[in-house]
């Protein structure tokens, strides 16, 4: 199974027609997604003028699209690689039980899903290494009132029967599932409390 990286050198080559290298960028998102695999294809169409539907998309569109996802494949990385040495860190001193954030991360490892977005077309509008570094942010200081992307205090809460691990708070701007360990006590029951009617234009 081909990785990300020998994917994107097929997006790149000139030598292999459109459908194809749309394909790989598709591909692409099977191992790097951070909305999920539609919302973040439906983002990058967004963001570069590509017809989600379109066979032979304008080159240099898929090249872009392309460089967006590395970058914030970049930024995320480089955050998986700060957290492992600090577990690292944390087992050598004995601090062995994982913790909130712990479980949050062992979901999200590999960027798939780090900011998922249940509906495919209601996502973050920036691009997505910004909105990673505003995740990360949120992960790194105390927990907030707000949504660590757009700062929306309006967050209620999805619960997905099918998939739990995609159940919890999401914010009714910019459709993400805000990690819970980011939250407050008092956000997060706020949030429960709006389980039936914030979530009306992002269900």
């Amino acid at each position: 199974m081909a990785g990300f990286r020998s994917l994107a050198r097929e997006v790149r080559d000139p030598h292999h027609d459109l459908a194809l290298r749309r394909y790989s960028l598709r591909k692409c998102l099977e191992r790097f997604a951070p909305y999920g695999h539609r919302a973040t294809w439906d983002h990058l169409c967004a963001r570069h003028h590509i017809g989600p539907e379109d066979r032979a998309p304008d080159p240099a569109r898929l090249v872009a699209a392309l460089d967006e996802l590395e970058e914030a494949r970049t930024v995320w990385l480089a955050y998986e690689a700060e957290f492992a040495e600090r577990r690292k860190r944390e087992k050598h001193a004995g601090l062995r039980r994982p913790g909130p954030f712990d479980d949050w991360h062992r979901r999200t490892w590999g960027g798939c899903g780090v900011v998922w977005c249940a509906d495919p077309a209601v996502h973050p509008s920036w691009p997505l290494a910004e909105v990673l570094r505003r995740l990360i942010s949120a992960l790194r200081a105390d927990p907030a009132a707000c949504c660590p992307v757009c700062a929306e205090r309006s967050i209620g809460w999805r619960a997905e029967a099918a998939h739990e691990e995609w159940s919890g708070p999401v914010c009714t701007r910019c459709g993400i599932l805000v990690p819970q360990p980011v939250l407050t006590p008092a956000a997060l029951t706020g949030a429960r409390k709006e389980r039936h009617t914030a979530l009306a234009s992002v269900a």
